[in-house]
């Protein structure tokens, strides 16, 4: 077992069981426990270097300088953090807690990144007090209170106005995030013919202000993207709003972030982005509309987050009941599907639940020899909808004490996790030639009890 949707060098020994990262997953299980997350660190690393040279390579091809963000929304720690500086790239942010993360691993204020469509105050100046190099506003209202904040504390704030550019991509409607209809950002079409777009009279409304600096325009079109022309047209539409505010106030903008959403491979046989194919296409595609605007390139930026961190993450659970139920089909014979319940679910992983994504699993400890049979993988919660793979093919055999392991979790499964029935939430562990190590360790119900005032 190597390549898609498993970490690269994943494999089965003679016995069946699965190896990541160079350790059994037996003994992860015996060391750690299940659920818990774990994540190869080489995989990481690997896929992190792989968006940083392919981009720093294609813009370097037309010109343009580039700078990779890890977008820490999809898993955040203080060690992945550290990994993804030693490789290069630069953190994004969407709130304090992961700003104090990014801080706490050291990485440097100026290369970090606050995002968010409705800051505290308190983020705010936490962001400005740790000197970030861009908080990227989302609204009028923002740029004023960055502004007030900023002369508060005596500073020049940094930043970056997030748009919309009317460019629909990714999957479900909960992770596209370039139409107007949404919380994010400010559209570039006017509200009505012959009126200033939201988006122009954002860029207008920070050069007002002595405290504030404008580095350059924001867009982020979605999530889990596979078809790189959502970021070539985005990109046009970002470049020309750069050429008229050049034409209206005289400032040509230095900085383009072209966001984040490239897509990964979640069942076997799905194809992933290939990083230095998108790379070239927006290269080639930015340095050809600036040609035809007549304007200078600027220094892109782009926030790759599940890109990296998503195929390097695997969970592991534990095999509970086992239940076939009998589905009868509209027009069609009636079938059996077996429930195959594990010891986590919704809460350490609420993608499938919140918008149905499917996800791939198999029975990690040991070989079978059995048929395969259609399977759901379901969790321990009290809700119907509490489903971790859809559906799925599992070996016959299947039963209470095997291990199962589903791939390509690394991305929003600690980071959205919750302690829905008071399930502790897993530990993250790290493995990387041949050892483990616990990067943030499992709730406890103490933890949970403490929070309690009783």
């Amino acid at each position: 077992m190597t390549g898609a949707p498993w970490p690269s060098g994943t494999g089965r020994q003679t016995d069946g069981a699965l190896v990541v990262g160079g350790v059994d997953v037996r003994d992860l299980a015996a060391e750690h426990g299940t659920p818990a997350y774990v994540l190869d660190e080489a995989d990481f690393r690997m896929r992190a270097r792989a968006y940083r040279t392919a981009f720093e390579a294609a813009f370097g091809a037309v010109g343009a300088g580039v700078d990779v963000y890890y977008a820490g929304k999809a898993l955040l720690t203080v060690a992945v953090a550290r990994w993804a500086r030693e490789e290069g790239l630069r953190v994004d942010t969407a709130s304090g807690g992961e700003l104090a993360i990014a801080l706490r691993a050291e990485v440097p204020g100026a290369e970090i990144g606050l995002h968010g469509n409705n800051k505290s105050d308190a983020e705010i100046r936490r962001a400005l007090d740790a000197g970030v190099g861009r908080i990227i506003v989302d609204s009028l209202v923002e740029i004023e209170r960055v502004a007030r904040l900023a002369a508060e504390r005596g500073v020049v704030a940094p930043v970056m106005v997030r748009v919309t550019t009317g460019v629909h991509a990714g999957g479900h409607e909960y992770i596209a995030t370039a139409h107007e209809d949404q919380k994010f950002g400010l559209s570039v079409n006017p509200a009505r013919e012959g009126a200033e777009s939201p988006a122009m009279a954002a860029l207008l409304a920070v050069l007002k202000h002595p405290e504030l600096k404008l580095l350059g325009i924001h867009s982020h079109i979605g999530s889990q993207i596979i078809d790189p022309d959502g970021f070539e047209a985005a990109a046009r539409v970002v470049l020309r709003l750069r050429a008229d505010l050049a034409e209206r106030s005289g400032l040509l903008v230095d900085e383009v972030d072209l966001g984040g959403g490239y897509g990964i491979a979640y069942l076997p046989g799905d194809v992933a982005l290939d990083p230095e194919r998108v790379a070239k296409d927006i290269a080639q595609s930015v340095s050809a509309v600036c040609q035809e605007l007549g304007t200078g390139l600027p220094r892109f930026s782009i926030e790759p987050g599940r890109a990296i961190v998503g195929p390097a993450g695997v969970t592991l659970y534990t095999v509970g009941t086992v239940k076939p139920v009998t589905v009868s089909s509209d027009g069609g014979a009636d079938f059996t599907r077996t429930y195959v319940s594990v010891d986590g679910g919704m809460s350490d992983n609420i993608r499938p639940a919140l918008y149905g994504a499917a996800y791939h699993a198999e029975i990690v400890g040991r070989s079978s020899s059995a048929e395969s049979m259609l399977a759901r993988v379901v969790g321990k919660h009290c809700e119907s909808g509490d489903i971790v793979v859809h559906e799925v093919q599992l070996p016959a055999d299947v039963r209470a004490g095997d291990l199962l392991a589903v791939a390509a979790t690394g991305a929003y499964g600690r980071s959205m996790a919750s302690n829905y029935n008071m399930l502790p939430r897993p530990p993250v562990v790290a493995v990387s030639d041949g050892a483990s190590r616990v990067l943030v360790r499992r709730e406890t119900e103490d933890d949970l009890l403490g929070l309690d005032l009783g």
